[in-house]
């Protein structure tokens, strides 16, 4: 199983190849370190959760659901991760 400082590193490296707007699903990070297979996969959905809490929390991503940032100590169900909102330049 993957420790907690690559499932950041996968979070952040996945943000980070993403185009401007976009989400990433916490599936596809979960995928990107045990394969495709659900028995891979699956067992790192709960440590990644507790990765995307904390990174939130640091401000290096945000975490929403229906398109809006949640409470990262008090969510449930279905979410998606984006980078940090930017302040456009002055």
């Amino acid at each position: 199983m993957a420790d907690p400082a690559a499932i950041e590193a996968a979070i952040l490296d996945l943000l980070a190849r993403q185009e401007p707007g976009r989400t990433i699903s916490p599936m596809d990070v979960a995928r990107s370190l045990g394969g495709d297979h659900p028995d891979g996969w699956g067992p790192l959905m709960q440590p990644l959760r507790r990765a995307a809490v904390k990174l939130m929390k640091e401000g290096q991503l945000v975490i929403t659901r229906k398109g809006r940032p949640v409470d990262p100590d008090d969510f449930r169900g279905v979410y998606r991760l984006s980078p940090p909102a930017t302040d456009p330049p002055a």
